[in-house]
């Protein structure tokens, strides 16, 4: 699982808050870090505002005639996750508080965070 570290009460959170609602919902929790875009060279090109930025987690929480009406779209190819399947369609999915222990692993120095997480808990 990519994100092996989720703890219960944000599952129960998102299923609370998203479970019965037509639009579905994602974990997320707001962007902390200072966002830098780069100018292509890697130098900095701008510094953007992290005003209203969420990071995207899962899981992700959709009926399931919505994510495979969302899922059979022609054009996936900008397709990030599940929920951006759904924004395609003009849906807004809720935003549900998310957890920072609820880490991607994605790269190979996750696995020492990851499993010192996963002795902790």
């Amino acid at each position: 699982a990519a994100r092996c570290c989720l703890p219960p009460e944000a599952l129960t959170r998102l299923i609370e808050e998203a479970g019965g609602k037509e639009q579905g919902g994602i974990l997320a929790i707001p962007v902390a870090d200072t966002l830098k875009r780069a100018d292509g060279k890697n130098h900095i090109g701008e510094t953007v505002s992290r005003a209203g930025l969420w990071q995207a987690q899962t899981p992700q929480l959709f009926q399931t005639t919505l994510l495979h009406r969302a899922l059979s779209a022609e054009d996936l190819s900008d397709i990030t996750d599940e929920a951006s399947a759904v924004e395609k369609l003009g849906v807004q999915p809720l935003l549900v508080q998310g957890d920072t222990r609820n880490l991607k692993l994605t790269l190979p120095q996750d696995e020492l965070i990851v499993r010192l997480l996963l002795q902790v808990v």
